[in-house]
């Protein structure tokens, strides 16, 4: 969850006054206190994915003009938006969330020439999406992680800030020399998953390497229905469409290297999709010529695997906006049992996308599956 304090996360639960702030960049920045031209915000979301290369989109309506010249504050020629949205209190503070950095890339206007103005953005992940490689690209062997990461990135962000949870990781070699096409996004995604872990552009825009988040963990955020709840909606549904119970990984050598190979299967006889049970095997197949070794191979297979915990029943909330939700954190679920009960059945999800108004009147829209321990064998 993003960075809020408990005050904040009370505030949220009853009456409050939610607050919005969009400030246009002309220079490169991080951190959750940039400077540039505040704009007006009229309305709009943030979505965020846990699954999409471009973790967070931005969609944004302001009374602000038209941009003419290249020059002009909202011309899409690298300029980016910080968002954000908090709340007010009585003694005149504001707290408020960071949202992300988004790059401006497509202002539209309905009605010319002085009607609003609606900007499509993303997150900085879509500028190394842009900057192919002019030719094949070699890496030595000798390479560490953290500087390959580095290199992919700061090629296209000079001035980014890159954060590792594992410096041992970061500091391990790629042990392989390895030849890339002209994809850096993919070659830079390809790494980070090899290595178990997940790569993406935080809220205050810096590229953040981590394992994914625990998602067997305490809960984040209550949200229920009832007396005092933030409960909007709920609805449900079933499905096995790409949902898999098992992951063999393997690295694709090139070389004389013998290929490394591993495979991690749900073995959790209680699961709906235990890998020896009715749901029926359902491998998924990963190759990468980052894995080097089996147990690295073993460390891939397994994190992927577990990107599937809970699946396959799928829920979507609306709640009172709470604006430091993201995805990958633990939510308790309580909502009304069926018939007139008026008991609350309770629920562990886990959320998979946030959707986060940028105005006062509309909830958050969460898509969620609900928690399930199961249990990961492995073969190496």
């Amino acid at each position: 969850m993003r960075a809020i304090s408990d005050r904040g996360l009370e505030t949220l639960r009853g009456s409050h006054v939610a607050v919005f702030r969009a400030t246009v960049l002309s220079t490169y920045q991080d951190g959750t206190t940039p400077t540039g031209t505040e704009i007006e915000i009229i309305g709009g979301d943030v979505q965020s994915s846990a699954t999409n290369m471009v973790r967070s989109t931005l969609s944004l309506t302001t009374s602000e003009s038209w941009p003419r010249l290249a020059a002009d504050l909202l011309a899409p020629y690298g300029n980016e938006i910080y968002v954000e949205r908090g709340i007010a209190y009585g003694n005149g503070q504001r707290e408020f969330v960071g949202l992300g950095y988004f790059r401006i890339d497509t202002p539209e206007q309905d009605e010319v020439p002085d009607g609003e103005v609606t900007i499509a953005g993303t997150d900085r992940m879509s500028g190394i999406i842009d900057a192919r490689f002019l030719s094949p690209r070699q890496f030595a062997s000798t390479l560490t992680n953290g500087q390959l990461v580095t290199t992919l990135v700061t090629e296209v962000y000079p001035d980014a800030t890159i954060s590792w949870d594992d410096t041992a990781v970061r500091d391990d070699t790629i042990g392989r020399t390895i030849i890339t096409e002209d994809d850096r996004a993919g070659t830079l995604k390809d790494l980070v998953t090899s290595l178990g872990k997940i790569g993406y552009w935080r809220y205050d825009g810096v590229f953040r390497v981590e394992d994914p988040p625990d998602i067997t963990g305490t809960a984040a955020w209550t949200i229920d229905a009832g007396a005092n709840g933030v409960m909007v909606q709920m609805s449900r549904g079933l499905t096995r469409t790409g949902v898999y119970n098992a992951v063999v990984a393997t690295g694709e050598a090139g070389d004389t290297t013998a290929p490394a190979r591993a495979v991690a299967y749900n073995l959790d006889p209680t699961s709906p999709t235990y890998y020896l049970g009715a749901f029926g095997p359902v491998p998924k197949f990963y190759g990468s010529p980052f894995i080097t070794t089996n147990a690295q191979a073993l460390t891939a297979a397994t994190s992927l695997l577990r990107a599937q915990l809970g699946l396959p029943y799928q829920v979507s909330l609306s709640s009172v906006a709470n604006p430091a939700l993201e995805p990958y954190d633990v939510l308790t679920v309580r909502y009304p049992k069926a018939g007139r009960s008026r008991t609350l059945r309770t629920e562990t999800h886990v959320i998979d996308e946030v959707t986060i108004p940028l105005v006062p009147t509309s909830p958050v829209v969460l898509k969620t599956r609900e928690q399930q321990t199961e249990l990961i064998g492995d073969t190496a």
